[in-house]
């Protein structure tokens, strides 16, 4: 039997995380969403990798806001889901 969890972040890499938020939102949104500066200042994922390791508070935000958008991302697929049933 397979291992299932509940939590959506099991099976996600900080890395996964982190390029999906990227492909998202963009550096600079990321930016102005949570103030580090390893998004604002010469972003990369290597960097922001290595900073959100040794920062729990900052790692915490980063997977608050993964969360936040694969929640709007299921809801709204789900809306679309009732909208295609209506017609």
């Amino acid at each position: 039997m397979p291992n299932t969890s509940s939590d959506p972040l099991h099976g996600k890499t900080l890395k996964a995380i982190l390029e999906s938020l990227v492909e998202r939102h963009g550096w600079e949104e990321l930016g102005k969403r949570i103030k580090i500066k390893s998004f604002t200042s010469s972003p990369s994922v290597a960097s922001s990798l290595k900073f959100l390791r040794k920062t729990p508070w900052a790692r915490e935000k980063v997977e608050e806001l993964y969360l936040k958008s694969i929640n709007r991302s299921t809801a709204s697929k789900n809306d679309k889901k009732f909208a295609d049933l209506q017609l």
